[in-house]
């Protein structure tokens, strides 16, 4: 029997893995809080935990872990910049689902710049109260616009193709260039300068956290549109509203924040938002804020439900060897365990 604590629990999650626990084989335990150090006890009896972008898996929570006798936790997302994979090696196993759906992701980034450009969410409002004025609703063409994708993965790629189904120009930056992809590279600075949108598609590293900065934010045209559905610290908050204020960012459209994790996945309307920036920013008439939803489809909830359980069965039913698992042993997190086909301890 495997026991499996899943933390920060919503509906769809039931929903999605439901079908995968079975009577005598593997049992869930459905939990709305997050994981931390004071509800880590949670998990007491169960051999694997289940967590998502906002839990806390630092070396404190994964200590307490281990002592309770948790064999594996397992990741419902690609990013990992909320666990201590460095304290987790030799102590407890991380698996994560690498790609889920790069197609939800860059089609709510084209959706969140189509709304903006066109004012869809104004005339949205605009006509529930029987207001048909055109006044103000002006949006311009996205064909013919140059478009910057940072990061190609396979979200970035996805996000390219739809742009080159609009027509527009299409230059990138990654600090691994995709070989023979056909994709017209550019430095950061060019990709700054040259860009009337910028869309985000890159992990958080210590070389990408506030890569959008004041000084990024002044090389930039004019106007410029921001799109980030990636990690929210790629984009410092507070130089993003110097610049929608400045009126040199023409509008921001935001899937993240860099702190939202006390704030998104619930319902904060009956209370008053403590955080100010955030505040602040969701009430500039540019900006559309969506919370951290760009993942939110059938078909990636069913997907993240497969592999995060085909992750817990490889550990348990393969004596350990899963090749989705983050492990810190040769430092390259991603890729190791595959060169190795190996248990990393």
């Amino acid at each position: 029997m495997i026991k499996i604590a899943f933390f920060e629990t919503k509906e769809y999650d039931k929903a999605s893995f439901a079908p995968y626990e079975k009577e005598g084989e593997i049992e869930f335990k459905f939990l709305e809080t997050k994981l931390t150090e004071m509800t880590a006890e949670l998990a007491r009896g169960c051999d694997a935990v289940c967590v998502f972008v906002n839990d806390t898996v630092n070396a404190a929570v994964i200590d307490k872990l281990c002592e309770y006798g948790i064999k594996v936790i397992a990741l419902r997302c690609a990013g990992y910049n909320n666990v201590d994979i460095r304290h987790a090696y030799g102590k407890i196993h991380i698996m994560r689902v690498p790609a889920y759906s790069p197609y939800a992701i860059a089609e709510h980034a084209m959706a969140l710049l189509l709304t903006s450009i066109r004012r869809i969410h104004k005339a949205y409002i605009r006509t529930r109260d029987f207001n048909f004025s055109l006044n103000g609703l002006a949006g311009f063409d996205l064909h013919g616009k140059t478009v910057g994708v940072v990061g190609t993965g396979r979200i970035g790629r996805v996000f390219i193709d739809i742009c080159r189904g609009f027509g527009m120009n299409i230059i990138a930056y990654d600090a691994y260039p995709a070989k023979d992809s056909g994709i017209n590279y550019v430095t950061l600075d060019e990709l700054f300068e040259k860009s009337d949108i910028i869309s985000m598609h890159c992990p958080l590293t210590d070389d990408t956290r506030h890569m959008i900065n004041r000084d990024s934010i002044e090389k930039m045209k004019k106007g410029v549109v921001i799109l980030n559905t990636s990690p929210g610290a790629l984009i410092d908050a507070e130089a993003l509203l110097e610049g929608i204020k400045a009126r040199k960012i023409g509008a921001a459209c935001l899937d993240v924040y860099e702190e939202e994790a006390d704030l998104f996945f619930e319902d904060r309307s009956g209370h008053i938002l403590n955080d100010e920036l955030l505040a602040r920013l969701i009430s500039m008439p540019n900006v559309i804020v969506t919370s951290h939803q760009a993942f939110l489809t059938t078909e990636a909830l069913n997907n993240i439900a497969e592999t995060t359980m085909n992750n817990i069965r490889s550990y348990f039913e393969n004596d350990g060897i899963c090749d989705n698992e983050l492990c810190y042993r040769c430092g390259n997190i991603e890729t190791c365990k595959k060169e190795r086909k190996e248990r990393c301890f």
